[in-house]
């Protein structure tokens, strides 16, 4: 086997890795009815968890990504993959780690609030940074030109992709989702169960994906949004974050009977969890969105100064061809008028 055959072929394992962990993503929901003991400056050492369904594919995603990266720059020494990538990469993976084998994930179905910051990281930490890495363009780098032809072009122009590419629609299904999950028997039932928890986490993961795609604009796209669109597209997130965070916060009952029912002789109440999980959510989405929102300002207004010295180039190019053509006109009309001289 060749090494460009190798390298696509490990390339093809962690991107199978990766879609594996959507299967793992839960990991052990604790048992219903007693809490763990509390948090402690040991558990912060010891509390992390070493699933192999959660480590092996985010080791195979990160293997793999690398491998990728060496192989484009090796080839294409000239256009090489941008280390802030590579960077972005990692640290998305970073923060699935975080959020599913650390003390985060020993704690998520005992305090609402810490299963808040766990979903935070997954939607507003992880998804961001991994759509930043982009993975699709680094693949279509590796790709062969048949592969790219036959299979990743035609998936990536395909109907489903491209609907659910749609801005609207990738914001709706994200938007809409975290409602569904937060205000109906799916959350409960993600407490208890470890297959329900890997469909809620799996979703949270992915609509966020969707989400970020359009406002990253790395990898390619049906769609594209302009600077203006990006920043009300962030806007418009805000609110839908604040209302989410308002609602818990504001609940006068424990919305949640796992909660209420788990016998953990520590901490807050259930209803002071709770709503330290609004505050969370509400301070941390839109601290997310407002920052967000400020970095496509930013670009937008590096984008019109860049537009702007592209334009200024032109017209100092067109005042100096003009110059030119004036010079040559003087010249070539001195040489007629010396020439009629008898």
């Amino acid at each position: 086997m060749t090494r460009h055959a190798r390298a696509v072929r490990l390339l093809a394992v962690a991107v199978t890795g990766a879609a594996a962990l959507l299967l793992e993503l839960p990991g052990a929901a604790a048992a219903h009815g007693i809490a763990p003991g509390p948090p402690d400056a040991t558990t912060l050492v010891t509390g992390w968890s070493f699933d192999v369904g959660i480590w092996l594919p985010l080791v195979l995603a990160g293997a793999g990504y690398w491998l990728g990266v060496r192989k484009v720059n090796r080839e294409h020494p000239a256009n090489p993959v941008p280390r802030r990538r590579t960077l972005y990469w990692f640290i998305g993976l970073g923060a699935l780690v975080l959020a599913l084998q650390s003390p985060i994930e020993r704690y998520d179905t005992t305090l609402f609030s810490d299963h808040m910051i766990q979903h935070l990281l997954l939607t507003m930490v992880a998804a961001p940074f991994l759509a930043l890495g982009g993975p699709i363009t680094l693949v279509l780098r590796v790709a062969t030109p048949d592969a790219r032809k036959r299979i990743l072009i035609p998936i990536l122009h395909s109907r489903v992709v491209r609907v659910i590419s749609h801005p609207a629609v990738a914001w709706l299904l994200f938007t809409g989702y975290m409602f569904a999950s937060h205000f109906s028997p799916l959350f409960n039932a993600a407490l208890e169960d470890p297959g329900v928890h890997f469909v809620e986490h799996a979703f949270y993961l992915g609509t966020a994906m969707l989400f970020w795609w359009p406002v990253v604009g790395v990898d390619p796209s049906q769609w594209r949004l302009r600077w203006g669109a990006k920043m009300l597209y962030l806007g418009l997130g805000m609110p839908w974050s604040s209302f989410l965070g308002l609602a818990i916060l504001s609940a006068q009952d424990v919305l949640y009977r796992h909660y209420a029912t788990l016998v953990r002789p520590w901490g807050w109440t259930p209803l002071e969890d709770q709503q330290w999980a609004g505050g969370i959510m509400w301070v941390g989405g839109d601290g997310v969105f407002l920052i967000a929102v400020v970095l496509a300002l930013a670009g937008w207004l590096k984008s019109e100064e860049a537009e702007g010295r592209r334009q200024d180039m032109l017209a100092d190019m067109d005042i100096a061809a003009a110059a030119t053509r004036a010079k040559a006109k003087v010249v070539a009309d001195r040489g007629a008028a010396e020439q009629a001289v008898p």
